[in-house]
């Protein structure tokens, strides 16, 4: 499927504020263990501090995109992540965890902004059938993103200068600002009436909750996203300790949760259509459930094994979101995308601060290994709750809803 001008603008702006998004994710464990001297504790709280973002400013975010211009959303959000990321420099610098833990809970709100305009933008720019093509075409940049930004903290971080990742962060945020210049601005969605804010959250919840297969891609995500981050709290400590790498060489182990985004961006539209969309939403959370086992596995000084981890990480759950993005925006009137995508969201990001506290409190207790353990048993709860839903026996996409 080629682009439509438009898409390729919001590719080109996903790759840009993803690009400012992952470096200051791979940057802050970096900063917090390397120029604070921060512990797994510190690391899971500064962790929290940034996903935190999910869980507050979904819902409002939410609510902004059904009621102003989408577009123009996108720009404040490219803004927002530059001045959390310039604000994260002097707070890494001056040696502050909570300027830092604010810096980057704003840099965050940004991105949570930008994904909620974006995905609501797309089917005003794709058909149904090409969905999951232009879905997967704004997923690849946020995985070409993913796969330079450790690498480049490592190498920043390796050379002295962990802080520096967040002014690139900043010019990545910029650049995608104007990848946005001449984008149709558009009006804001309609609306009949404009019932209380209240009103309009509790219909966006009661459609999740009311449709099994949204129900379904809530409770997978749930436990998927707060294993995820329990991982991530617990990875650079479990790696420069347990495994004796260096800043470099975890860069490059990380890079694999990029690669295995890119594999599954590319293919996930073939085999959405070869396998059907079941097959794609089993192999997400059933991929992942490896990854744990291959990182414990992993000889002292290993880096092969740690990049196969973050390669399985990153494969199947790409292709998993991509396809539940899709089924999202058919099965939901036009109209209550952003809430409803909000919604979602927080089940999706929301429970990630928990997740890093729970890893970081347990690796702090009992060691980084522990909350390995703790993040391949959540992968397996996320699993079971797609066996047990009715996305199992979604062999085709389901019928558009009327507008």
């Amino acid at each position: 499927m080629s682009l439509t001008a438009p898409l390729r603008r919001l590719a080109g702006a996903a790759f840009g504020l993803h690009a400012a998004d992952q470096l200051a994710m791979a940057a802050l464990p970096l900063t917090a263990v390397l120029a604070l001297g921060a512990g797994p504790g510190l690391v899971g709280v500064l962790l929290a501090a940034q996903a935190a973002a999910w869980l507050a400013f979904s819902l409002p975010a939410g609510l902004l995109v059904d009621r102003f211009p989408r577009a123009w959303l996108l720009g404040v959000a490219t803004f927002t992540a530059a001045g959390g990321a310039a604000l994260a420099l002097p707070a890494a610098q001056g040696g502050w965890p909570a300027l830092l833990g604010l810096a980057t809970f704003v840099a965050s709100c940004g991105t949570v902004l930008f994904v909620l305009a974006s995905g609501s933008l797309v089917p005003e720019f794709a058909p149904r059938e090409g969905l999951a093509a232009a879905n997967a075409r704004l997923e690849l940049a946020r995985a070409l993103a993913s796969l330079g930004a450790p690498p480049l903290a490592g190498a920043l971080a390796m050379a002295g200068h962990p802080v520096a990742a967040y002014g690139t962060a900043v010019v990545a945020a910029l650049l995608a600002r104007a990848a946005l210049l001449g984008l149709p601005r558009g009006a804001a969605p309609a609306m009949a009436t404009r019932p209380p804010i209240r009103s309009q959250l509790a219909e966006g919840a009661r459609f999740v909750l009311g449709h099994p297969l949204l129900r379904g891609i809530g409770g997978c995500a749930l436990f998927w996203n707060f294993s995820f981050f329990a991982l991530l709290a617990v990875t650079v400590p479990f790696a420069l300790g347990d495994l004796a790498l260096d800043p470099a060489r975890l860069g490059l182990a990380q890079a694999g949760y990029g690669a295995g985004m890119i594999a599954g961006a590319t293919l996930a539209a073939g085999v959405q259509r070869r396998f059907g969309p079941n097959a794609v939403l089993l192999a997400g959370p059933g991929l992942s459930v490896l990854a744990p086992g291959l990182l414990l596995a992993a000889p002292v000084g290993g880096v092969v094994l740690p990049f196969a981890a973050m390669f399985l990480v990153g494969f199947g759950p790409m292709m998993w979101l991509i396809c539940q993005t899709g089924i999202r925006q058919i099965v939901t009137p036009p109209a209550m995308l952003g809430r409803v995508g909000a919604v979602l969201q927080v089940a999706i990001y929301g429970v990630r601060p928990l997740g890093a506290l729970a890893g970081g409190a347990l690796a702090a207790a009992h060691g980084p290994a522990a909350g390995v353990w703790l993040s391949g048993a959540g992968f397996a709860a996320s699993f079971l709750v797609v066996v047990g839903s009715d996305l199992v026996r979604l062999r085709r996409l389901p019928a558009a809803v009327a507008a």
